[in-house]
């Protein structure tokens, strides 16, 4: 479809005065949400987990021309959810042409563009914005400025146009002006200073704003959403009292109520498909991965009001499959299978992103992220080994054997010495591995069954460094993220 490149074209065009003057942005959202409501597909598609719980909440907001803030710990997809807002603006907005404000072509609102209007008429050009350009996003800090959100007086645009200083062309408009016909975002809202936040007032009740020092007011057309943490009520500062009465809806958002969700949020935003060796990530490292999320949330060393981001999952698959394909580079490996092993290799991807209480200080990040390793892997043993016997594997090590497994070491190597371990490799069905699969699935899939039974205390397993003779044998603290493992029969955990 060919646009309209002038405002006499656009008169005659699908972009009618009446609907350009009387369809402000909330009715846009709100029109474009019921058509999508209609067709039954997903309202925000690419968001996991929150179809019962937020989504309908939000779509309550819309529907009621609310401005809204979503409030949750770090890690809740928050301003995801706000960007996906464009995909309910319409593909083509028109504005007149170098307007700082995309004043509506019939009813602008800065001088310029009525200058342009009183001059060209219908000859004004008209330009386009889509949905993305529509959106504005703000990170609260607290050196922002009315000047930065409302605008202010520019003494050097006097200056290079010659006008009076109280003259409207002097005028820099801030961010909130330049969202105009749009959707503006403040994220973490509590960071942003009181006095600033009473700035906000007139735009969200009234529905304008005044430029500092210039007596007009702009009916600003503009949908406003924020996000915000909720330790930040008291850790940073708060969201003042008459701005928050006049926010439409307080929408709580979560993280993933099951494992599942939580995978399928991992595993669509993990970069996981390397250019290079064919990857397969087996289901319970997955698992594993996402239980270890899942049991910090729980952890009583760990802080709760500060929460555990579900980036906690993501960076740490992908630090387990780099580990991964590390070793498969060094041995010329066809296919990258993640390990238990790579998992603790990628605690560094781990105790970054959790904030400890006094008893996990004590501990220590390494030893609380190790901990967490341990709970993970005893429950996802628990869905796949539940009831199964297990003892002439125990028994094999109770009865001295016992086996090395350097997580460089390539799957042959390891498989030489796993098909050694009486009746491990019959169990590795329950994980859907047979015998004749590649070495470096049986091999991920046996270490799994030994770091399970580990994690229950049925055998025991002593995580030490190999050193080159004549060196200082480090302290515990230097000890490097590269343990070689060995497991044992009832040997204690060091």
């Amino acid at each position: 479809m060919s646009l309209p490149r002038t405002l006499g074209e656009l008169r005659t065009s699908p972009f009618s005065e009446k609907q350009l003057l009387s369809r402000y942005v909330k009715d846009e959202l709100r029109e474009n949400l019921i058509a999508k409501l209609r067709t039954g597909g997903p309202i925000f598609p690419g968001i996991v987990g929150y179809n019962d719980t937020v989504v309908p909440q939000i779509v309550n907001a819309i529907l009621s021309r609310h401005n809204f803030i979503l409030l949750g710990l770090r890690g809740q997809a928050k301003s995801r959810i706000l960007r996906a807002l464009t995909s309910l603006l319409d593909s083509h907005m028109p504005y007149i042409a170098g307007c700082e404000i995309r004043d509506n072509p019939y009813s602008p609102l800065c001088k310029r563009c009525r200058d342009e209007v009183t001059k060209h008429g219908d000859a004004v050009a008209i330009a386009y914005l889509g949905p993305e350009e529509r959106y504005i996003e703000k990170l609260a800090t607290p050196d922002v400025t009315i000047a930065d959100l409302i605008g202010d007086i520019d003494p050097i645009k006097a200056a290079r146009g010659g006008h009076e200083i109280s003259s409207e062309m002097t005028v820099h408009y801030g961010l909130l002006p330049r969202a105009n016909r749009g959707i503006f975002a403040i994220n973490e809202l509590p960071d942003l200073a009181g006095k600033i936040q009473v700035g906000l007032f007139n735009i969200m009740q009234e529905g304008d704003v005044q430029i500092k020092g210039y007596p007009i007011r702009l009916p600003l057309d503009v949908a406003i959403v924020f996000s915000a943490n909720p330790e930040d009520y008291t850790a940073r500062g708060k969201i003042i009292t008459p701005l928050k009465d006049r926010i439409g809806s307080e929408i709580r958002t979560h993280y993933p109520g099951t494992v599942e969700e939580g995978i399928a949020i991992t595993t669509q935003e993990a970069w996981t498909q390397r250019n290079g060796r064919k990857l397969q990530i087996p289901s319970y490292v997955q698992e594993v991965i996402e239980r270890v999320a899942f049991a910090a949330r729980e952890d009583k060393k760990i802080d709760k009001r500060s929460g555990v981001s579900q980036r906690l999952p993501i960076s740490a698959i992908e630090n387990a499959v780099s580990n991964a394909e590390r070793r498969a580079i060094r041995h010329d490996e066809k296919m990258v299978v993640p390990r238990i092993g790579d998992i603790y290799a990628a605690l560094p991807a781990i105790t970054g992103k959790l904030e400890l209480e006094y008893e996990g200080e004590m501990k220590g990040a390494d030893h609380v992220g190790r901990e967490l390793i341990r709970t993970a892997i005893a429950k996802t043993y628990d869905e796949y080994f539940k009831g199964v016997e297990m003892r002439q594997i125990v028994q094999w090590f109770d009865l001295g054997g016992e086996i090395q497994m350097p997580d460089t070491s390539s799957a042959k190597e390891s498989l030489e010495s796993l098909r050694g371990i009486q009746g491990l490799m019959e169990k590795l069905s329950k994980l859907d591995v047979e015998e004749d699969e590649a070495p470096e699935l049986l091999a991920s899939a046996a270490e799994f069954v030994l770091e399970g039974l580990h994690a229950h205390k049925r055998i025991g397993r002593t995580e030490e460094r190999l050193f080159k003779a004549g060196e200082k044998q480090p302290k515990p603290a230097e000890r490097a993220m590269e343990p070689e493992e060995r497991f044992r029969g009832r040997r204690p955990y060091n």
